[in-house]
């Protein structure tokens, strides 16, 4: 794929790193047109991976005091700004497709090399090592920014009266059990969260679990 920055280079009288900095935030810019699934609160329209990460940052910085292990702001924000960035060469995996997620990871990994390696050397190890992070889960940051990944779509879904979980032979039940990852990282946040997939599910916005009062 043909790089942004390659269409009107940049100066080569700019410092080579910086220029080399510069065309990874221009290529970035193309998280912008990759549509998510998630109907925006606001308007009548989906949200973009770039709108979903921001939403994620200040997530984080208003919802920390719910974690249920200590966490560093400033490092769970860097987590969940890089996470989707390498849905601008994998595209967008809807949560309840199951069959785009059967090579999801694979997908993914080829476009973290790929985009990440646009960096210079040292700030790709850095950024790649953030994602690996986000999709391994195994510090108190990463659980909470995955926490976040999935607590806002739900809002979203929320506020569209069911949104998402409308998507065709999903259950409430599939709902709780995606979002269950929220409890990893906060119980009083699961706790909200599955009291608006219950009533969401009371009101007739997705279809029938097992059972509404214990999921």
């Amino acid at each position: 794929m043909r790089l942004l920055a390659d269409t009107n280079p940049l100066p080569e009288t700019i410092d080579a790193r910086l220029r080399q900095q510069l065309s990874f935030l221009i290529e970035v810019d193309r998280l912008k047109t990759v549509l998510r699934q998630s109907p925006l609160a606001a308007v009548n329209r989906r949200e973009n991976d770039a709108e979903h990460s921001w939403h994620l940052a200040l997530m984080v910085v208003i919802l920390a005091e719910h974690a249920d292990e200590e966490i560093d702001v400033g490092r769970t924000i860097e987590l969940v700004l890089v996470h989707d960035l390498v849905e601008i060469y994998a595209g967008d995996t809807p949560l309840y497709d199951v069959e785009m997620g059967v090579d999801q990871a694979e997908r993914e990994v080829v476009a973290a090399e790929a985009l990440f390696g646009l960096l210079p050397a040292d700030q790709a190890t850095r950024l790649r090592a953030l994602w690996d992070e986000f999709e391994a889960r195994r510090t108190p940051e990463a659980r909470f920014a995955k926490a976040m990944d999935r607590l806002e779509p739900l809002l979203l879904n929320w506020m569209a009266r069911g949104g998402t979980w409308r998507t065709p032979g999903v259950t409430a039940d599939d709902v709780r059990a995606r979002k269950a990852v929220i409890g990893d990282a906060s119980a009083s946040l699961w706790a909200a969260g599955r009291e608006l997939i219950d009533e969401g599910e009371r009101r007739g916005w997705s279809r029938p679990g097992r059972d509404v009062a214990t999921g």
